[in-house]
This record gives C-alpha cells, structure tokens and sequence, in this order.
C-alpha cells in the first residue's frame, strides 16, 4: 500500500466513529491535500459502506471541497454588490494579472488558487479579500500587490 493510500486509510479510521463521520473526514482529507483525491472517495465509500454516488453529491454541495488541487495560498475576491461597486473587479483583474491565471484556476506551481464569491458578509469593509482565511478589508491595487508580495516572501521563508 502506497503512503498515501496508508495516510487516507489512518484519517478515515480517526473519523469513522463520530456521528458526523463523512463531512469529518472529507474535511480532514481537504485539509491534509488541499482536495479530495478520488482513492480517498473510494476508501471512505468502502469503509463507511456508503455509495460513492452519495459521497460525489456531499462532496459537490459544499462549496468547502474540491475534487480538484487547490493552491498552498487561497485568495477569494468578493463580488458582492458593496464589494464590487468600491472596485472589487480592479482588484480581481490585478491579482489574474499577477498571478498569470483566472478566477477559479490554480498556479501551475500550485502555491496560488484565485477564486470570486458572492459575498463575505464584510459589506463595510469592501473591496475585501480573504487570502488564507486572513480578512483584508478596503483593498486598493497598492494594498493588493503588498498582500501577495508577503505571501510569496512568507512562502519562499518557509521553504
């Protein structure tokens, strides 16, 4: 058995008890791989003996999980109508312009995800972006660059 498979194989077991077993564990698992890689939707079918078809449809409903790879940095712009009229699409196209990638791509190094939402529920603070979970609140183009210059610096630091 391969390490992952192994590492997929601990995680489920860790969580198969709680009464809330399968949002656990695919949390874990988004967690651990930033995705939910199809053998984990497998494994947790099996040993939770539910249909995969059911766990694809709790793994789609929730904006929270992506059967694709996400970046090490997630960056969400709100589009919100607050948002989006103090210049939340100024602030998109710099970071797509940044980043060489659209809303809802990844890097192909895999450190940056770009995604729109809706809204945030920060209206006063629009343009906001959330960026690793941090709130940033009354974005200009300059208060972006600076914030994507720290993530990279803090990741190059990291190693």
């Amino acid at each position: 058995m391969d390490a992952r498979v192994s590492d997929l194989y601990t995680i489920i077991k860790s969580e198969a008890a709680s009464k809330g077993a399968l949002i656990d564990i695919l949390e874990k698992i988004q967690g651990r791989y930033r995705y939910l890689p199809p053998e984990a939707l497998l494994l947790a079918s099996a040993w939770l003996d539910i249909p995969l078809s059911r766990i694809y449809s709790v793994a789609t409903f929730y904006n929270a999980f992506s059967l694709v790879p996400k970046g090490k940095h997630c960056i969400s712009v709100c589009m919100g109508t607050a948002c989006h009229v103090r210049g939340s699409p100024r602030i998109l196209d710099r970071l797509k312009t940044q980043l060489g990638i659209e809303a809802g791509e990844t890097t192909r190094n895999c450190l940056f995800t770009l995604e729109t939402v809706n809204c945030l529920g920060a209206c006063a603070l629009g343009p906001i972006i959330v960026a690793d979970g941090e709130y940033a609140g009354q974005m200009t183009l300059q208060r972006t660059d600076r914030l994507l210059k720290h993530l990279k610096r803090t990741d190059a630091s990291h190693g």
